[in-house]
Protein backbone atom coordinates (compact mmCIF):
# COMPACT_ATOMS: atom_id res chain seq x y z
CA UNK A 1 0.00 0.00 0.00
CA UNK A 2 1.63 3.44 -0.65
CA UNK A 3 1.87 5.57 1.75
CA UNK A 4 -0.07 8.89 2.04
CA UNK A 5 2.12 12.00 0.68
CA UNK A 6 1.75 15.05 2.85
CA UNK A 7 -0.61 17.43 2.02
CA UNK A 8 1.91 20.56 2.24
CA UNK A 9 5.31 21.03 0.87
CA UNK A 10 8.29 21.90 3.81
CA UNK A 11 10.37 25.09 3.06
CA UNK A 12 13.48 23.66 1.10
CA UNK A 13 16.19 26.69 0.38
CA UNK A 14 17.86 24.31 -2.43
CA UNK A 15 16.48 22.22 -4.97
CA UNK A 16 15.99 19.19 -4.89
CA UNK A 17 18.32 18.30 -8.45
CA UNK A 18 21.03 19.87 -5.94
CA UNK A 19 21.64 22.64 -8.36
CA UNK A 20 22.36 24.90 -5.12
CA UNK A 21 21.20 27.16 -3.66
CA UNK A 22 17.86 29.15 -4.25
CA UNK A 23 17.91 32.62 -3.18
CA UNK A 24 20.19 34.30 -5.27
CA UNK A 25 20.06 37.95 -3.20
CA UNK A 26 22.88 39.35 -4.49
CA UNK A 27 21.82 39.23 -8.10
CA UNK A 28 19.44 42.07 -9.75
CA UNK A 29 16.25 40.77 -9.57
CA UNK A 30 14.27 40.25 -13.54
CA UNK A 31 11.67 43.61 -13.89
CA UNK A 32 8.09 41.94 -12.03
CA UNK A 33 5.62 40.37 -14.55
CA UNK A 34 2.73 43.18 -15.54
CA UNK A 35 -0.33 43.46 -12.98
CA UNK A 36 -2.85 42.34 -14.37
CA UNK A 37 -6.47 41.18 -13.36
CA UNK A 38 -7.10 37.06 -14.37
CA UNK A 39 -10.47 36.74 -15.76
CA UNK A 40 -12.04 32.81 -14.59
CA UNK A 41 -12.22 32.21 -18.42
CA UNK A 42 -8.30 32.16 -18.59
CA UNK A 43 -7.75 28.45 -16.92
CA UNK A 44 -4.96 27.22 -18.44
CA UNK A 45 -6.74 24.37 -20.28
CA UNK A 46 -3.26 22.72 -21.69
CA UNK A 47 -1.60 22.06 -17.85
CA UNK A 48 -2.62 18.74 -15.68
CA UNK A 49 -4.95 19.75 -12.58
CA UNK A 50 -5.41 17.02 -10.32
CA UNK A 51 -7.40 17.72 -6.74
CA UNK A 52 -6.88 15.66 -3.64
CA UNK A 53 -8.82 16.54 -0.16
CA UNK A 54 -7.23 18.20 2.74
CA UNK A 55 -8.41 17.44 6.31
CA UNK A 56 -8.41 20.48 8.45
CA UNK A 57 -9.87 19.39 11.61
CA UNK A 58 -13.58 19.21 11.34
CA UNK A 59 -12.96 21.05 7.84
CA UNK A 60 -12.49 19.17 4.47
CA UNK A 61 -11.03 21.50 1.46
CA UNK A 62 -9.74 20.35 -2.05
CA UNK A 63 -6.58 21.20 -3.04
CA UNK A 64 -4.97 21.04 -6.35
CA UNK A 65 -2.00 20.02 -7.62
CA UNK A 66 0.04 20.78 -10.86
CA UNK A 67 3.66 20.57 -11.96
CA UNK A 68 5.93 23.43 -11.75
CA UNK A 69 7.81 21.68 -14.72
CA UNK A 70 4.49 21.95 -16.77
CA UNK A 71 4.11 25.75 -15.73
CA UNK A 72 7.44 27.65 -15.13
CA UNK A 73 9.48 24.79 -16.95
CA UNK A 74 11.32 24.45 -13.62
CA UNK A 75 12.42 21.13 -12.32
CA UNK A 76 11.79 20.98 -8.44
CA UNK A 77 12.13 24.31 -7.34
CA UNK A 78 10.31 26.42 -4.40
CA UNK A 79 11.17 29.64 -5.92
CA UNK A 80 13.08 32.05 -8.21
CA UNK A 81 13.14 35.01 -6.59
CA UNK A 82 11.74 37.71 -9.51
CA UNK A 83 10.16 34.98 -11.54
CA UNK A 84 8.33 32.11 -9.42
CA UNK A 85 7.66 32.81 -6.11
CA UNK A 86 6.31 29.54 -4.49
CA UNK A 87 2.62 29.53 -5.51
CA UNK A 88 2.31 26.33 -6.78
CA UNK A 89 3.28 24.62 -3.19
CA UNK A 90 1.08 24.37 -0.58
CA UNK A 91 3.28 25.65 2.66
CA UNK A 92 2.18 24.31 5.75
CA UNK A 93 1.35 28.21 6.72
CA UNK A 94 -2.09 28.62 4.83
CA UNK A 95 -3.11 25.04 6.50
CA UNK A 96 -2.32 26.62 9.78
CA UNK A 97 -3.87 29.71 9.15
CA UNK A 98 -7.49 28.39 8.53
CA UNK A 99 -7.80 26.58 11.04
CA UNK A 100 -6.53 29.66 13.21
CA UNK A 101 -9.08 31.44 11.08
CA UNK A 102 -12.06 28.36 12.07
CA UNK A 103 -10.82 28.39 15.73
CA UNK A 104 -11.76 32.46 16.09
CA UNK A 105 -14.69 32.16 14.40
CA UNK A 106 -15.74 29.39 17.13
CA UNK A 107 -14.55 31.62 19.96
CA UNK A 108 -16.34 34.64 18.17
CA UNK A 109 -13.40 36.82 17.70
CA UNK A 110 -14.17 36.83 13.91
CA UNK A 111 -16.74 36.55 11.44
CA UNK A 112 -16.69 36.99 7.51
CA UNK A 113 -19.97 37.58 6.70
CA UNK A 114 -20.66 40.56 4.80
CA UNK A 115 -16.62 41.35 4.66
CA UNK A 116 -14.62 42.24 1.96
CA UNK A 117 -11.38 40.15 1.92
CA UNK A 118 -7.85 40.23 0.53
CA UNK A 119 -5.77 36.75 0.32
CA UNK A 120 -2.31 37.83 -0.64
CA UNK A 121 0.02 35.71 -2.25
CA UNK A 122 -2.57 33.15 -2.05
CA UNK A 123 -1.45 30.57 -4.18
CA UNK A 124 -3.84 27.43 -3.45
CA UNK A 125 -5.87 30.17 -2.05
CA UNK A 126 -7.29 28.06 0.91
CA UNK A 127 -7.52 30.38 3.53
CA UNK A 128 -9.68 32.66 1.06
CA UNK A 129 -11.67 30.18 -0.36
CA UNK A 130 -12.45 29.47 3.59
CA UNK A 131 -13.28 32.97 3.39
CA UNK A 132 -15.67 32.32 0.68
CA UNK A 133 -17.50 29.34 2.23
CA UNK A 134 -17.86 31.73 5.13
CA UNK A 135 -20.24 33.92 3.51
CA UNK A 136 -17.89 36.96 3.16
CA UNK A 137 -19.04 39.67 0.44
CA UNK A 138 -15.96 40.27 -1.47
CA UNK A 139 -12.85 37.54 -1.57
CA UNK A 140 -9.78 39.09 -3.59
CA UNK A 141 -7.23 36.43 -4.51
CA UNK A 142 -3.53 38.19 -5.31
CA UNK A 143 -0.75 36.34 -6.43
CA UNK A 144 2.88 37.43 -7.92
CA UNK A 145 2.12 34.75 -11.38
CA UNK A 146 -0.56 35.40 -12.86
CA UNK A 147 0.22 31.45 -14.07
CA UNK A 148 -0.42 30.26 -10.38
CA UNK A 149 -3.86 32.13 -10.62
CA UNK A 150 -4.73 29.82 -13.84
CA UNK A 151 -3.62 26.66 -13.18
CA UNK A 152 -4.10 26.28 -9.49
CA UNK A 153 -6.08 29.24 -7.82
CA UNK A 154 -9.53 29.35 -10.15
CA UNK A 155 -9.39 25.99 -10.41
CA UNK A 156 -9.02 25.37 -6.66
CA UNK A 157 -12.14 27.99 -6.16
CA UNK A 158 -14.24 26.04 -8.35
CA UNK A 159 -13.58 22.50 -7.09
CA UNK A 160 -14.29 24.27 -3.53
CA UNK A 161 -17.18 26.92 -4.30
CA UNK A 162 -19.89 25.54 -6.14
CA UNK A 163 -21.74 28.61 -6.57
CA UNK A 164 -18.57 29.92 -8.55
CA UNK A 165 -19.49 28.46 -11.90
CA UNK A 166 -21.18 30.69 -14.00
CA UNK A 167 -21.76 29.46 -17.20
CA UNK A 168 -19.55 31.49 -18.91
CA UNK A 169 -16.73 31.61 -16.33
CA UNK A 170 -16.26 35.56 -16.89
CA UNK A 171 -18.63 36.70 -14.40
CA UNK A 172 -16.98 37.46 -10.95
CA UNK A 173 -20.68 37.35 -8.74
CA UNK A 174 -21.37 33.94 -7.25
CA UNK A 175 -24.86 32.55 -6.97
CA UNK A 176 -25.13 33.66 -3.01
CA UNK A 177 -23.63 37.48 -4.20
CA UNK A 178 -20.30 36.76 -3.29
CA UNK A 179 -17.58 39.16 -5.48
CA UNK A 180 -14.69 36.17 -6.16
CA UNK A 181 -11.82 38.11 -8.42
CA UNK A 182 -8.32 37.99 -8.94
CA UNK A 183 -5.45 39.86 -9.30
CA UNK A 184 -1.21 39.06 -10.49
CA UNK A 185 1.21 41.60 -10.12
CA UNK A 186 4.18 42.37 -7.35
CA UNK A 187 3.14 43.90 -4.28
CA UNK A 188 4.96 47.51 -5.22
CA UNK A 189 2.39 47.88 -7.97
CA UNK A 190 -0.87 45.82 -7.31
CA UNK A 191 -2.76 48.12 -5.12
CA UNK A 192 -3.14 50.24 -8.79
CA UNK A 193 -4.98 47.55 -9.52
CA UNK A 194 -7.22 46.32 -6.13
CA UNK A 195 -10.56 47.76 -6.27
CA UNK A 196 -10.60 48.42 -2.36
CA UNK A 197 -6.97 49.70 -2.40
CA UNK A 198 -5.78 53.50 -1.82
CA UNK A 199 -5.04 54.61 -5.38
CA UNK A 200 -3.36 58.20 -5.00
CA UNK A 201 -2.39 58.08 -8.58
CA UNK A 202 -5.49 56.75 -10.19
CA UNK A 203 -8.17 56.22 -7.89
CA UNK A 204 -10.07 53.22 -9.40
CA UNK A 205 -12.58 53.47 -6.50
CA UNK A 206 -14.29 56.65 -7.52
CA UNK A 207 -14.00 55.95 -11.35
CA UNK A 208 -15.85 52.60 -9.93
CA UNK A 209 -18.90 54.34 -7.87
CA UNK A 210 -17.10 53.02 -4.85
CA UNK A 211 -16.36 54.77 -1.80
CA UNK A 212 -13.17 55.92 -1.96
CA UNK A 213 -12.80 54.97 2.32
CA UNK A 214 -13.85 51.10 1.00
CA UNK A 215 -10.97 48.76 1.88
CA UNK A 216 -10.87 45.30 2.70
CA UNK A 217 -11.67 44.55 6.16
CA UNK A 218 -10.08 41.30 6.41
CA UNK A 219 -6.48 40.72 4.82
CA UNK A 220 -4.86 36.77 5.03
CA UNK A 221 -1.58 35.70 3.99
CA UNK A 222 0.40 32.67 4.42
CA UNK A 223 4.14 32.14 4.45
CA UNK A 224 4.79 35.95 2.78
CA UNK A 225 7.16 36.90 4.89
CA UNK A 226 10.42 34.57 3.96
CA UNK A 227 12.21 37.40 2.32
CA UNK A 228 13.64 40.70 3.68
CA UNK A 229 13.58 42.39 0.65
CA UNK A 230 10.27 42.38 0.33
CA UNK A 231 8.85 42.37 3.71
CA UNK A 232 8.44 46.33 3.80
CA UNK A 233 6.79 46.60 0.15
CA UNK A 234 4.64 44.34 1.63
CA UNK A 235 3.86 46.00 4.70
CA UNK A 236 3.18 49.21 2.24
CA UNK A 237 0.68 47.60 0.47
CA UNK A 238 -1.33 46.06 4.19
CA UNK A 239 -1.71 49.82 5.11
CA UNK A 240 -3.01 51.20 1.34
CA UNK A 241 -5.45 48.40 1.63
CA UNK A 242 -6.52 47.49 5.14
CA UNK A 243 -9.99 49.35 6.23
CA UNK A 244 -9.82 51.91 9.33
CA UNK A 245 -9.96 51.60 12.27
CA UNK A 246 -11.71 48.00 12.56
CA UNK A 247 -9.53 46.14 9.15
CA UNK A 248 -7.64 43.20 10.80
CA UNK A 249 -4.33 41.50 8.89
CA UNK A 250 -4.46 37.35 10.00
CA UNK A 251 -0.16 36.27 9.18
CA UNK A 252 0.33 32.26 9.10
CA UNK A 253 4.58 31.67 8.83
CA UNK A 254 7.82 30.65 10.18
CA UNK A 255 9.48 32.41 13.01
CA UNK A 256 12.29 32.24 10.55
CA UNK A 257 13.08 31.55 8.07
CA UNK A 258 16.75 29.84 8.12
CA UNK A 259 19.17 31.33 5.08
CA UNK A 260 17.09 33.66 4.00
CA UNK A 261 16.67 35.88 7.23
CA UNK A 262 12.92 36.55 6.76
CA UNK A 263 10.20 35.05 9.39
CA UNK A 264 7.24 36.56 11.66
CA UNK A 265 9.51 38.40 13.52
CA UNK A 266 11.62 40.28 10.91
CA UNK A 267 8.19 41.30 10.19
CA UNK A 268 6.56 42.47 13.03
CA UNK A 269 9.52 44.75 14.09
CA UNK A 270 8.66 46.67 10.63
CA UNK A 271 5.10 46.33 11.93
CA UNK A 272 6.27 47.88 15.38
CA UNK A 273 8.69 50.66 14.11
CA UNK A 274 5.75 52.10 12.07
CA UNK A 275 3.56 52.42 15.16
CA UNK A 276 -0.20 52.10 13.44
CA UNK A 277 -0.92 48.30 13.74
CA UNK A 278 -0.50 46.04 17.33
CA UNK A 279 0.43 42.36 16.65
CA UNK A 280 -1.18 39.42 18.89
CA UNK A 281 -0.44 35.77 18.58
CA UNK A 282 -3.42 33.64 17.45
CA UNK A 283 -1.49 29.91 17.63
CA UNK A 284 2.28 28.71 17.85
CA UNK A 285 3.18 24.88 16.09
CA UNK A 286 5.60 23.20 16.94
CA UNK A 287 5.22 19.54 15.80
CA UNK A 288 8.44 18.79 15.20
CA UNK A 289 8.22 19.10 11.22
CA UNK A 290 9.59 22.38 10.38
CA UNK A 291 10.90 25.48 12.63
CA UNK A 292 8.26 26.90 14.72
CA UNK A 293 5.22 28.37 13.14
CA UNK A 294 2.94 31.17 14.33
CA UNK A 295 0.04 32.94 13.36
CA UNK A 296 -0.67 36.25 14.20
CA UNK A 297 -3.43 38.96 14.26
CA UNK A 298 -2.26 42.79 13.47
CA UNK A 299 -5.25 45.37 14.26
CA UNK A 300 -5.28 49.40 14.55
CA UNK A 301 -3.66 50.53 18.11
Amino acid sequence: MESEKPSFEPFRLFSSSGSGFLEQSEAPLPPPPPCVEVLPSEISPSVKYTVEPVQLGGLTLLKGRVSTKEVFTLSNSDLVPGKYEGGLKLWEGSLDLVKALSSEIQNGHLSFTGKRVLELGCGHGLPGIFACLESAAAIHFQDFNAEVLQCLTIPNVNANVPSFQPPTLQETMCDTGEEIRFFAGDWREVHKLLPYAQNVENDLNISSGKSPDARYDIILMAETVYSISTLQHLYELIKKCISRPHGVVYLAAKKHYFGVGGGTRRFLSVVEKDGILASSMVAEVADGSSNVREVWKLSFK
